[in-house]
């Protein structure tokens, strides 16, 4: 097979070059998560978010903390240290920290120095999740978070794990976007052949981009026909609908019943799963996932049944995305390019979008007014 012509890879190269990829800086002003509220205790919990470095724990009060994890002395990390009450002892030399990240004693020196710390990040917890904002702390806005609420609802039997995926995140979010992939990459686990034939349409707004996907009739994997009760249905109905919500979040909507049953009729199961994606490094992604189910609420071999079949499932993505990154990092700029058609729409313009809010922040801060730092005296030295 040949490669496309001169013209028609100059024109594929051109294409891309407006979408975000591996190497696009990273959108700061955005409520990513940090960890399961689980996860954040009295014991340091180092992580790296969107590459920095960051120690979350609780005061004893239970307030989520995040301060970046270097001490402000020798860049020694926090998270090595010990914490004393609220405060965090530097466990090099013995810098004390306060949960605002200021330092409020130097063991060495009769006065501590006034106006230094590390940096603060604000953090909010709703629900299962501690979500921390790593940008411009002025915008910061709450009302940014994404709507959530099943996330917390009773009525939503639920289940969740988390992943270190060795890929950049944008790869993740067009991997969730469209749902083609899953009758090739799931093959052995919740897709079907006809998946991807099945007619779609897409919804492309500012910042929410969506794909919807119906595929009527069809048979169930075991995943979805056990625990719905339609084993050996072949007039099952699997109404999809994926949606890209914000850089760090993403959710997949699953309806399924019997479509030779009058409406009426119809007893419908659904799931929902929230993929979350917090960028570690331009190579790696923290990878947290919220699976729920509106039926056998009470049935804990269900939530295990799905549980377990499910993280199946996402290994494989997790597996294809460590070697989609792989082809990433080992092949020339020269000589990528990439393909898109119809079905790629939202994840186009997801890319797009990414792009354009990365860049708006280099240009901003690139407006932001220059500190100049004053000349460094010589000290005489005995």
């Amino acid at each position: 097979m040949s490669l496309p012509p001169a013209p028609v890879l100059q024109a594929l190269k051109k294409s891309s070059s407006s979408m975000a990829n591996r190497s696009t800086p990273f959108v700061y002003n955005e409520w990513y998560v940090a960890a399961f509220s689980s996860e954040v205790t009295r014991e340091f919990l180092p992580r790296i978010l969107l590459e920095k470095r960051v120690v979350l724990f609780r005061t004893e009060a239970g307030e989520a903390v995040a301060l970046s994890d270097r001490c402000a002395h020798r860049a020694y990390p926090l998270s090595l240290g010990k914490l004393e009450g609220d405060t965090i002892v530097c466990g090099y030399h013995g810098f004390r920290f306060n949960a605002e990240g200021d330092c409020i004693d130097v063991p060495s020196s009769a006065k501590c120095p006034r106006d230094l710390g590390v940096a603060r990040y604000r953090v909010v917890e709703r629900g299962p999740l501690v979500w921390i904002w790593m940008g411009n702390p002025d915008e910061a806005d709450e009302s940014r978070l994404v709507e959530q609420e099943w996330l917390s609802e009773a009525n939503w039997a639920k289940s969740s794990g988390y992943f270190e995926l060795q890929s950049n995140y944008i790869s993740m979010h067009e991997n969730l976007l469209d749902l083609t992939h899953l009758s090739f990459l799931h093959a052995n686990t919740f897709g079907t052949p006809d998946y991807a034939k099945a007619a779609f349409k897409s919804e492309i707004n500012d910042g929410y981009f969506a794909l919807y996907r119906d595929v009527v009739p069809t048979t169930l994997p075991p995943l979805w026909a056990k625990p719905t009760g339609l084993e050996g249905c072949t007039t099952a109905a699997r109404i999809v609908k994926s949606e890209f919500k914000s850089p760090a979040f993403h959710q997949v909507n699953v309806s399924f019943y019997d479509n030779k049953l009058p409406e009426a009729q119809r007893a419908v199961s659904r799931i929902k799963t929230a993929h979350i994606l917090t960028p570690q490094t331009h190579s790696s992604c923290h990878y947290f996932i919220v699976h729920g189910r509106d039926f056998g609420l009470e049935d804990d071999s269900i939530t295990q049944f799905m549980h377990e079949n499910l993280f199946e499932a996402f290994n494989e993505d997790v597996e294809g995305m460590a070697a989609l990154e792989q082809v990433w990092q080992t092949t020339s700029p020269d000589d990528m390019y990439e393909i898109s058609v119809g079905a790629d729409g939202p994840s186009v313009a997801m890319r797009r979008y990414i792009k354009q809010r990365a860049d708006a922040e280099g240009l901003a801060k690139a407006a932001e007014p220059k500190v100049v730092s004053a000349p460094v005296r010589k000290e005489a030295t005995v």
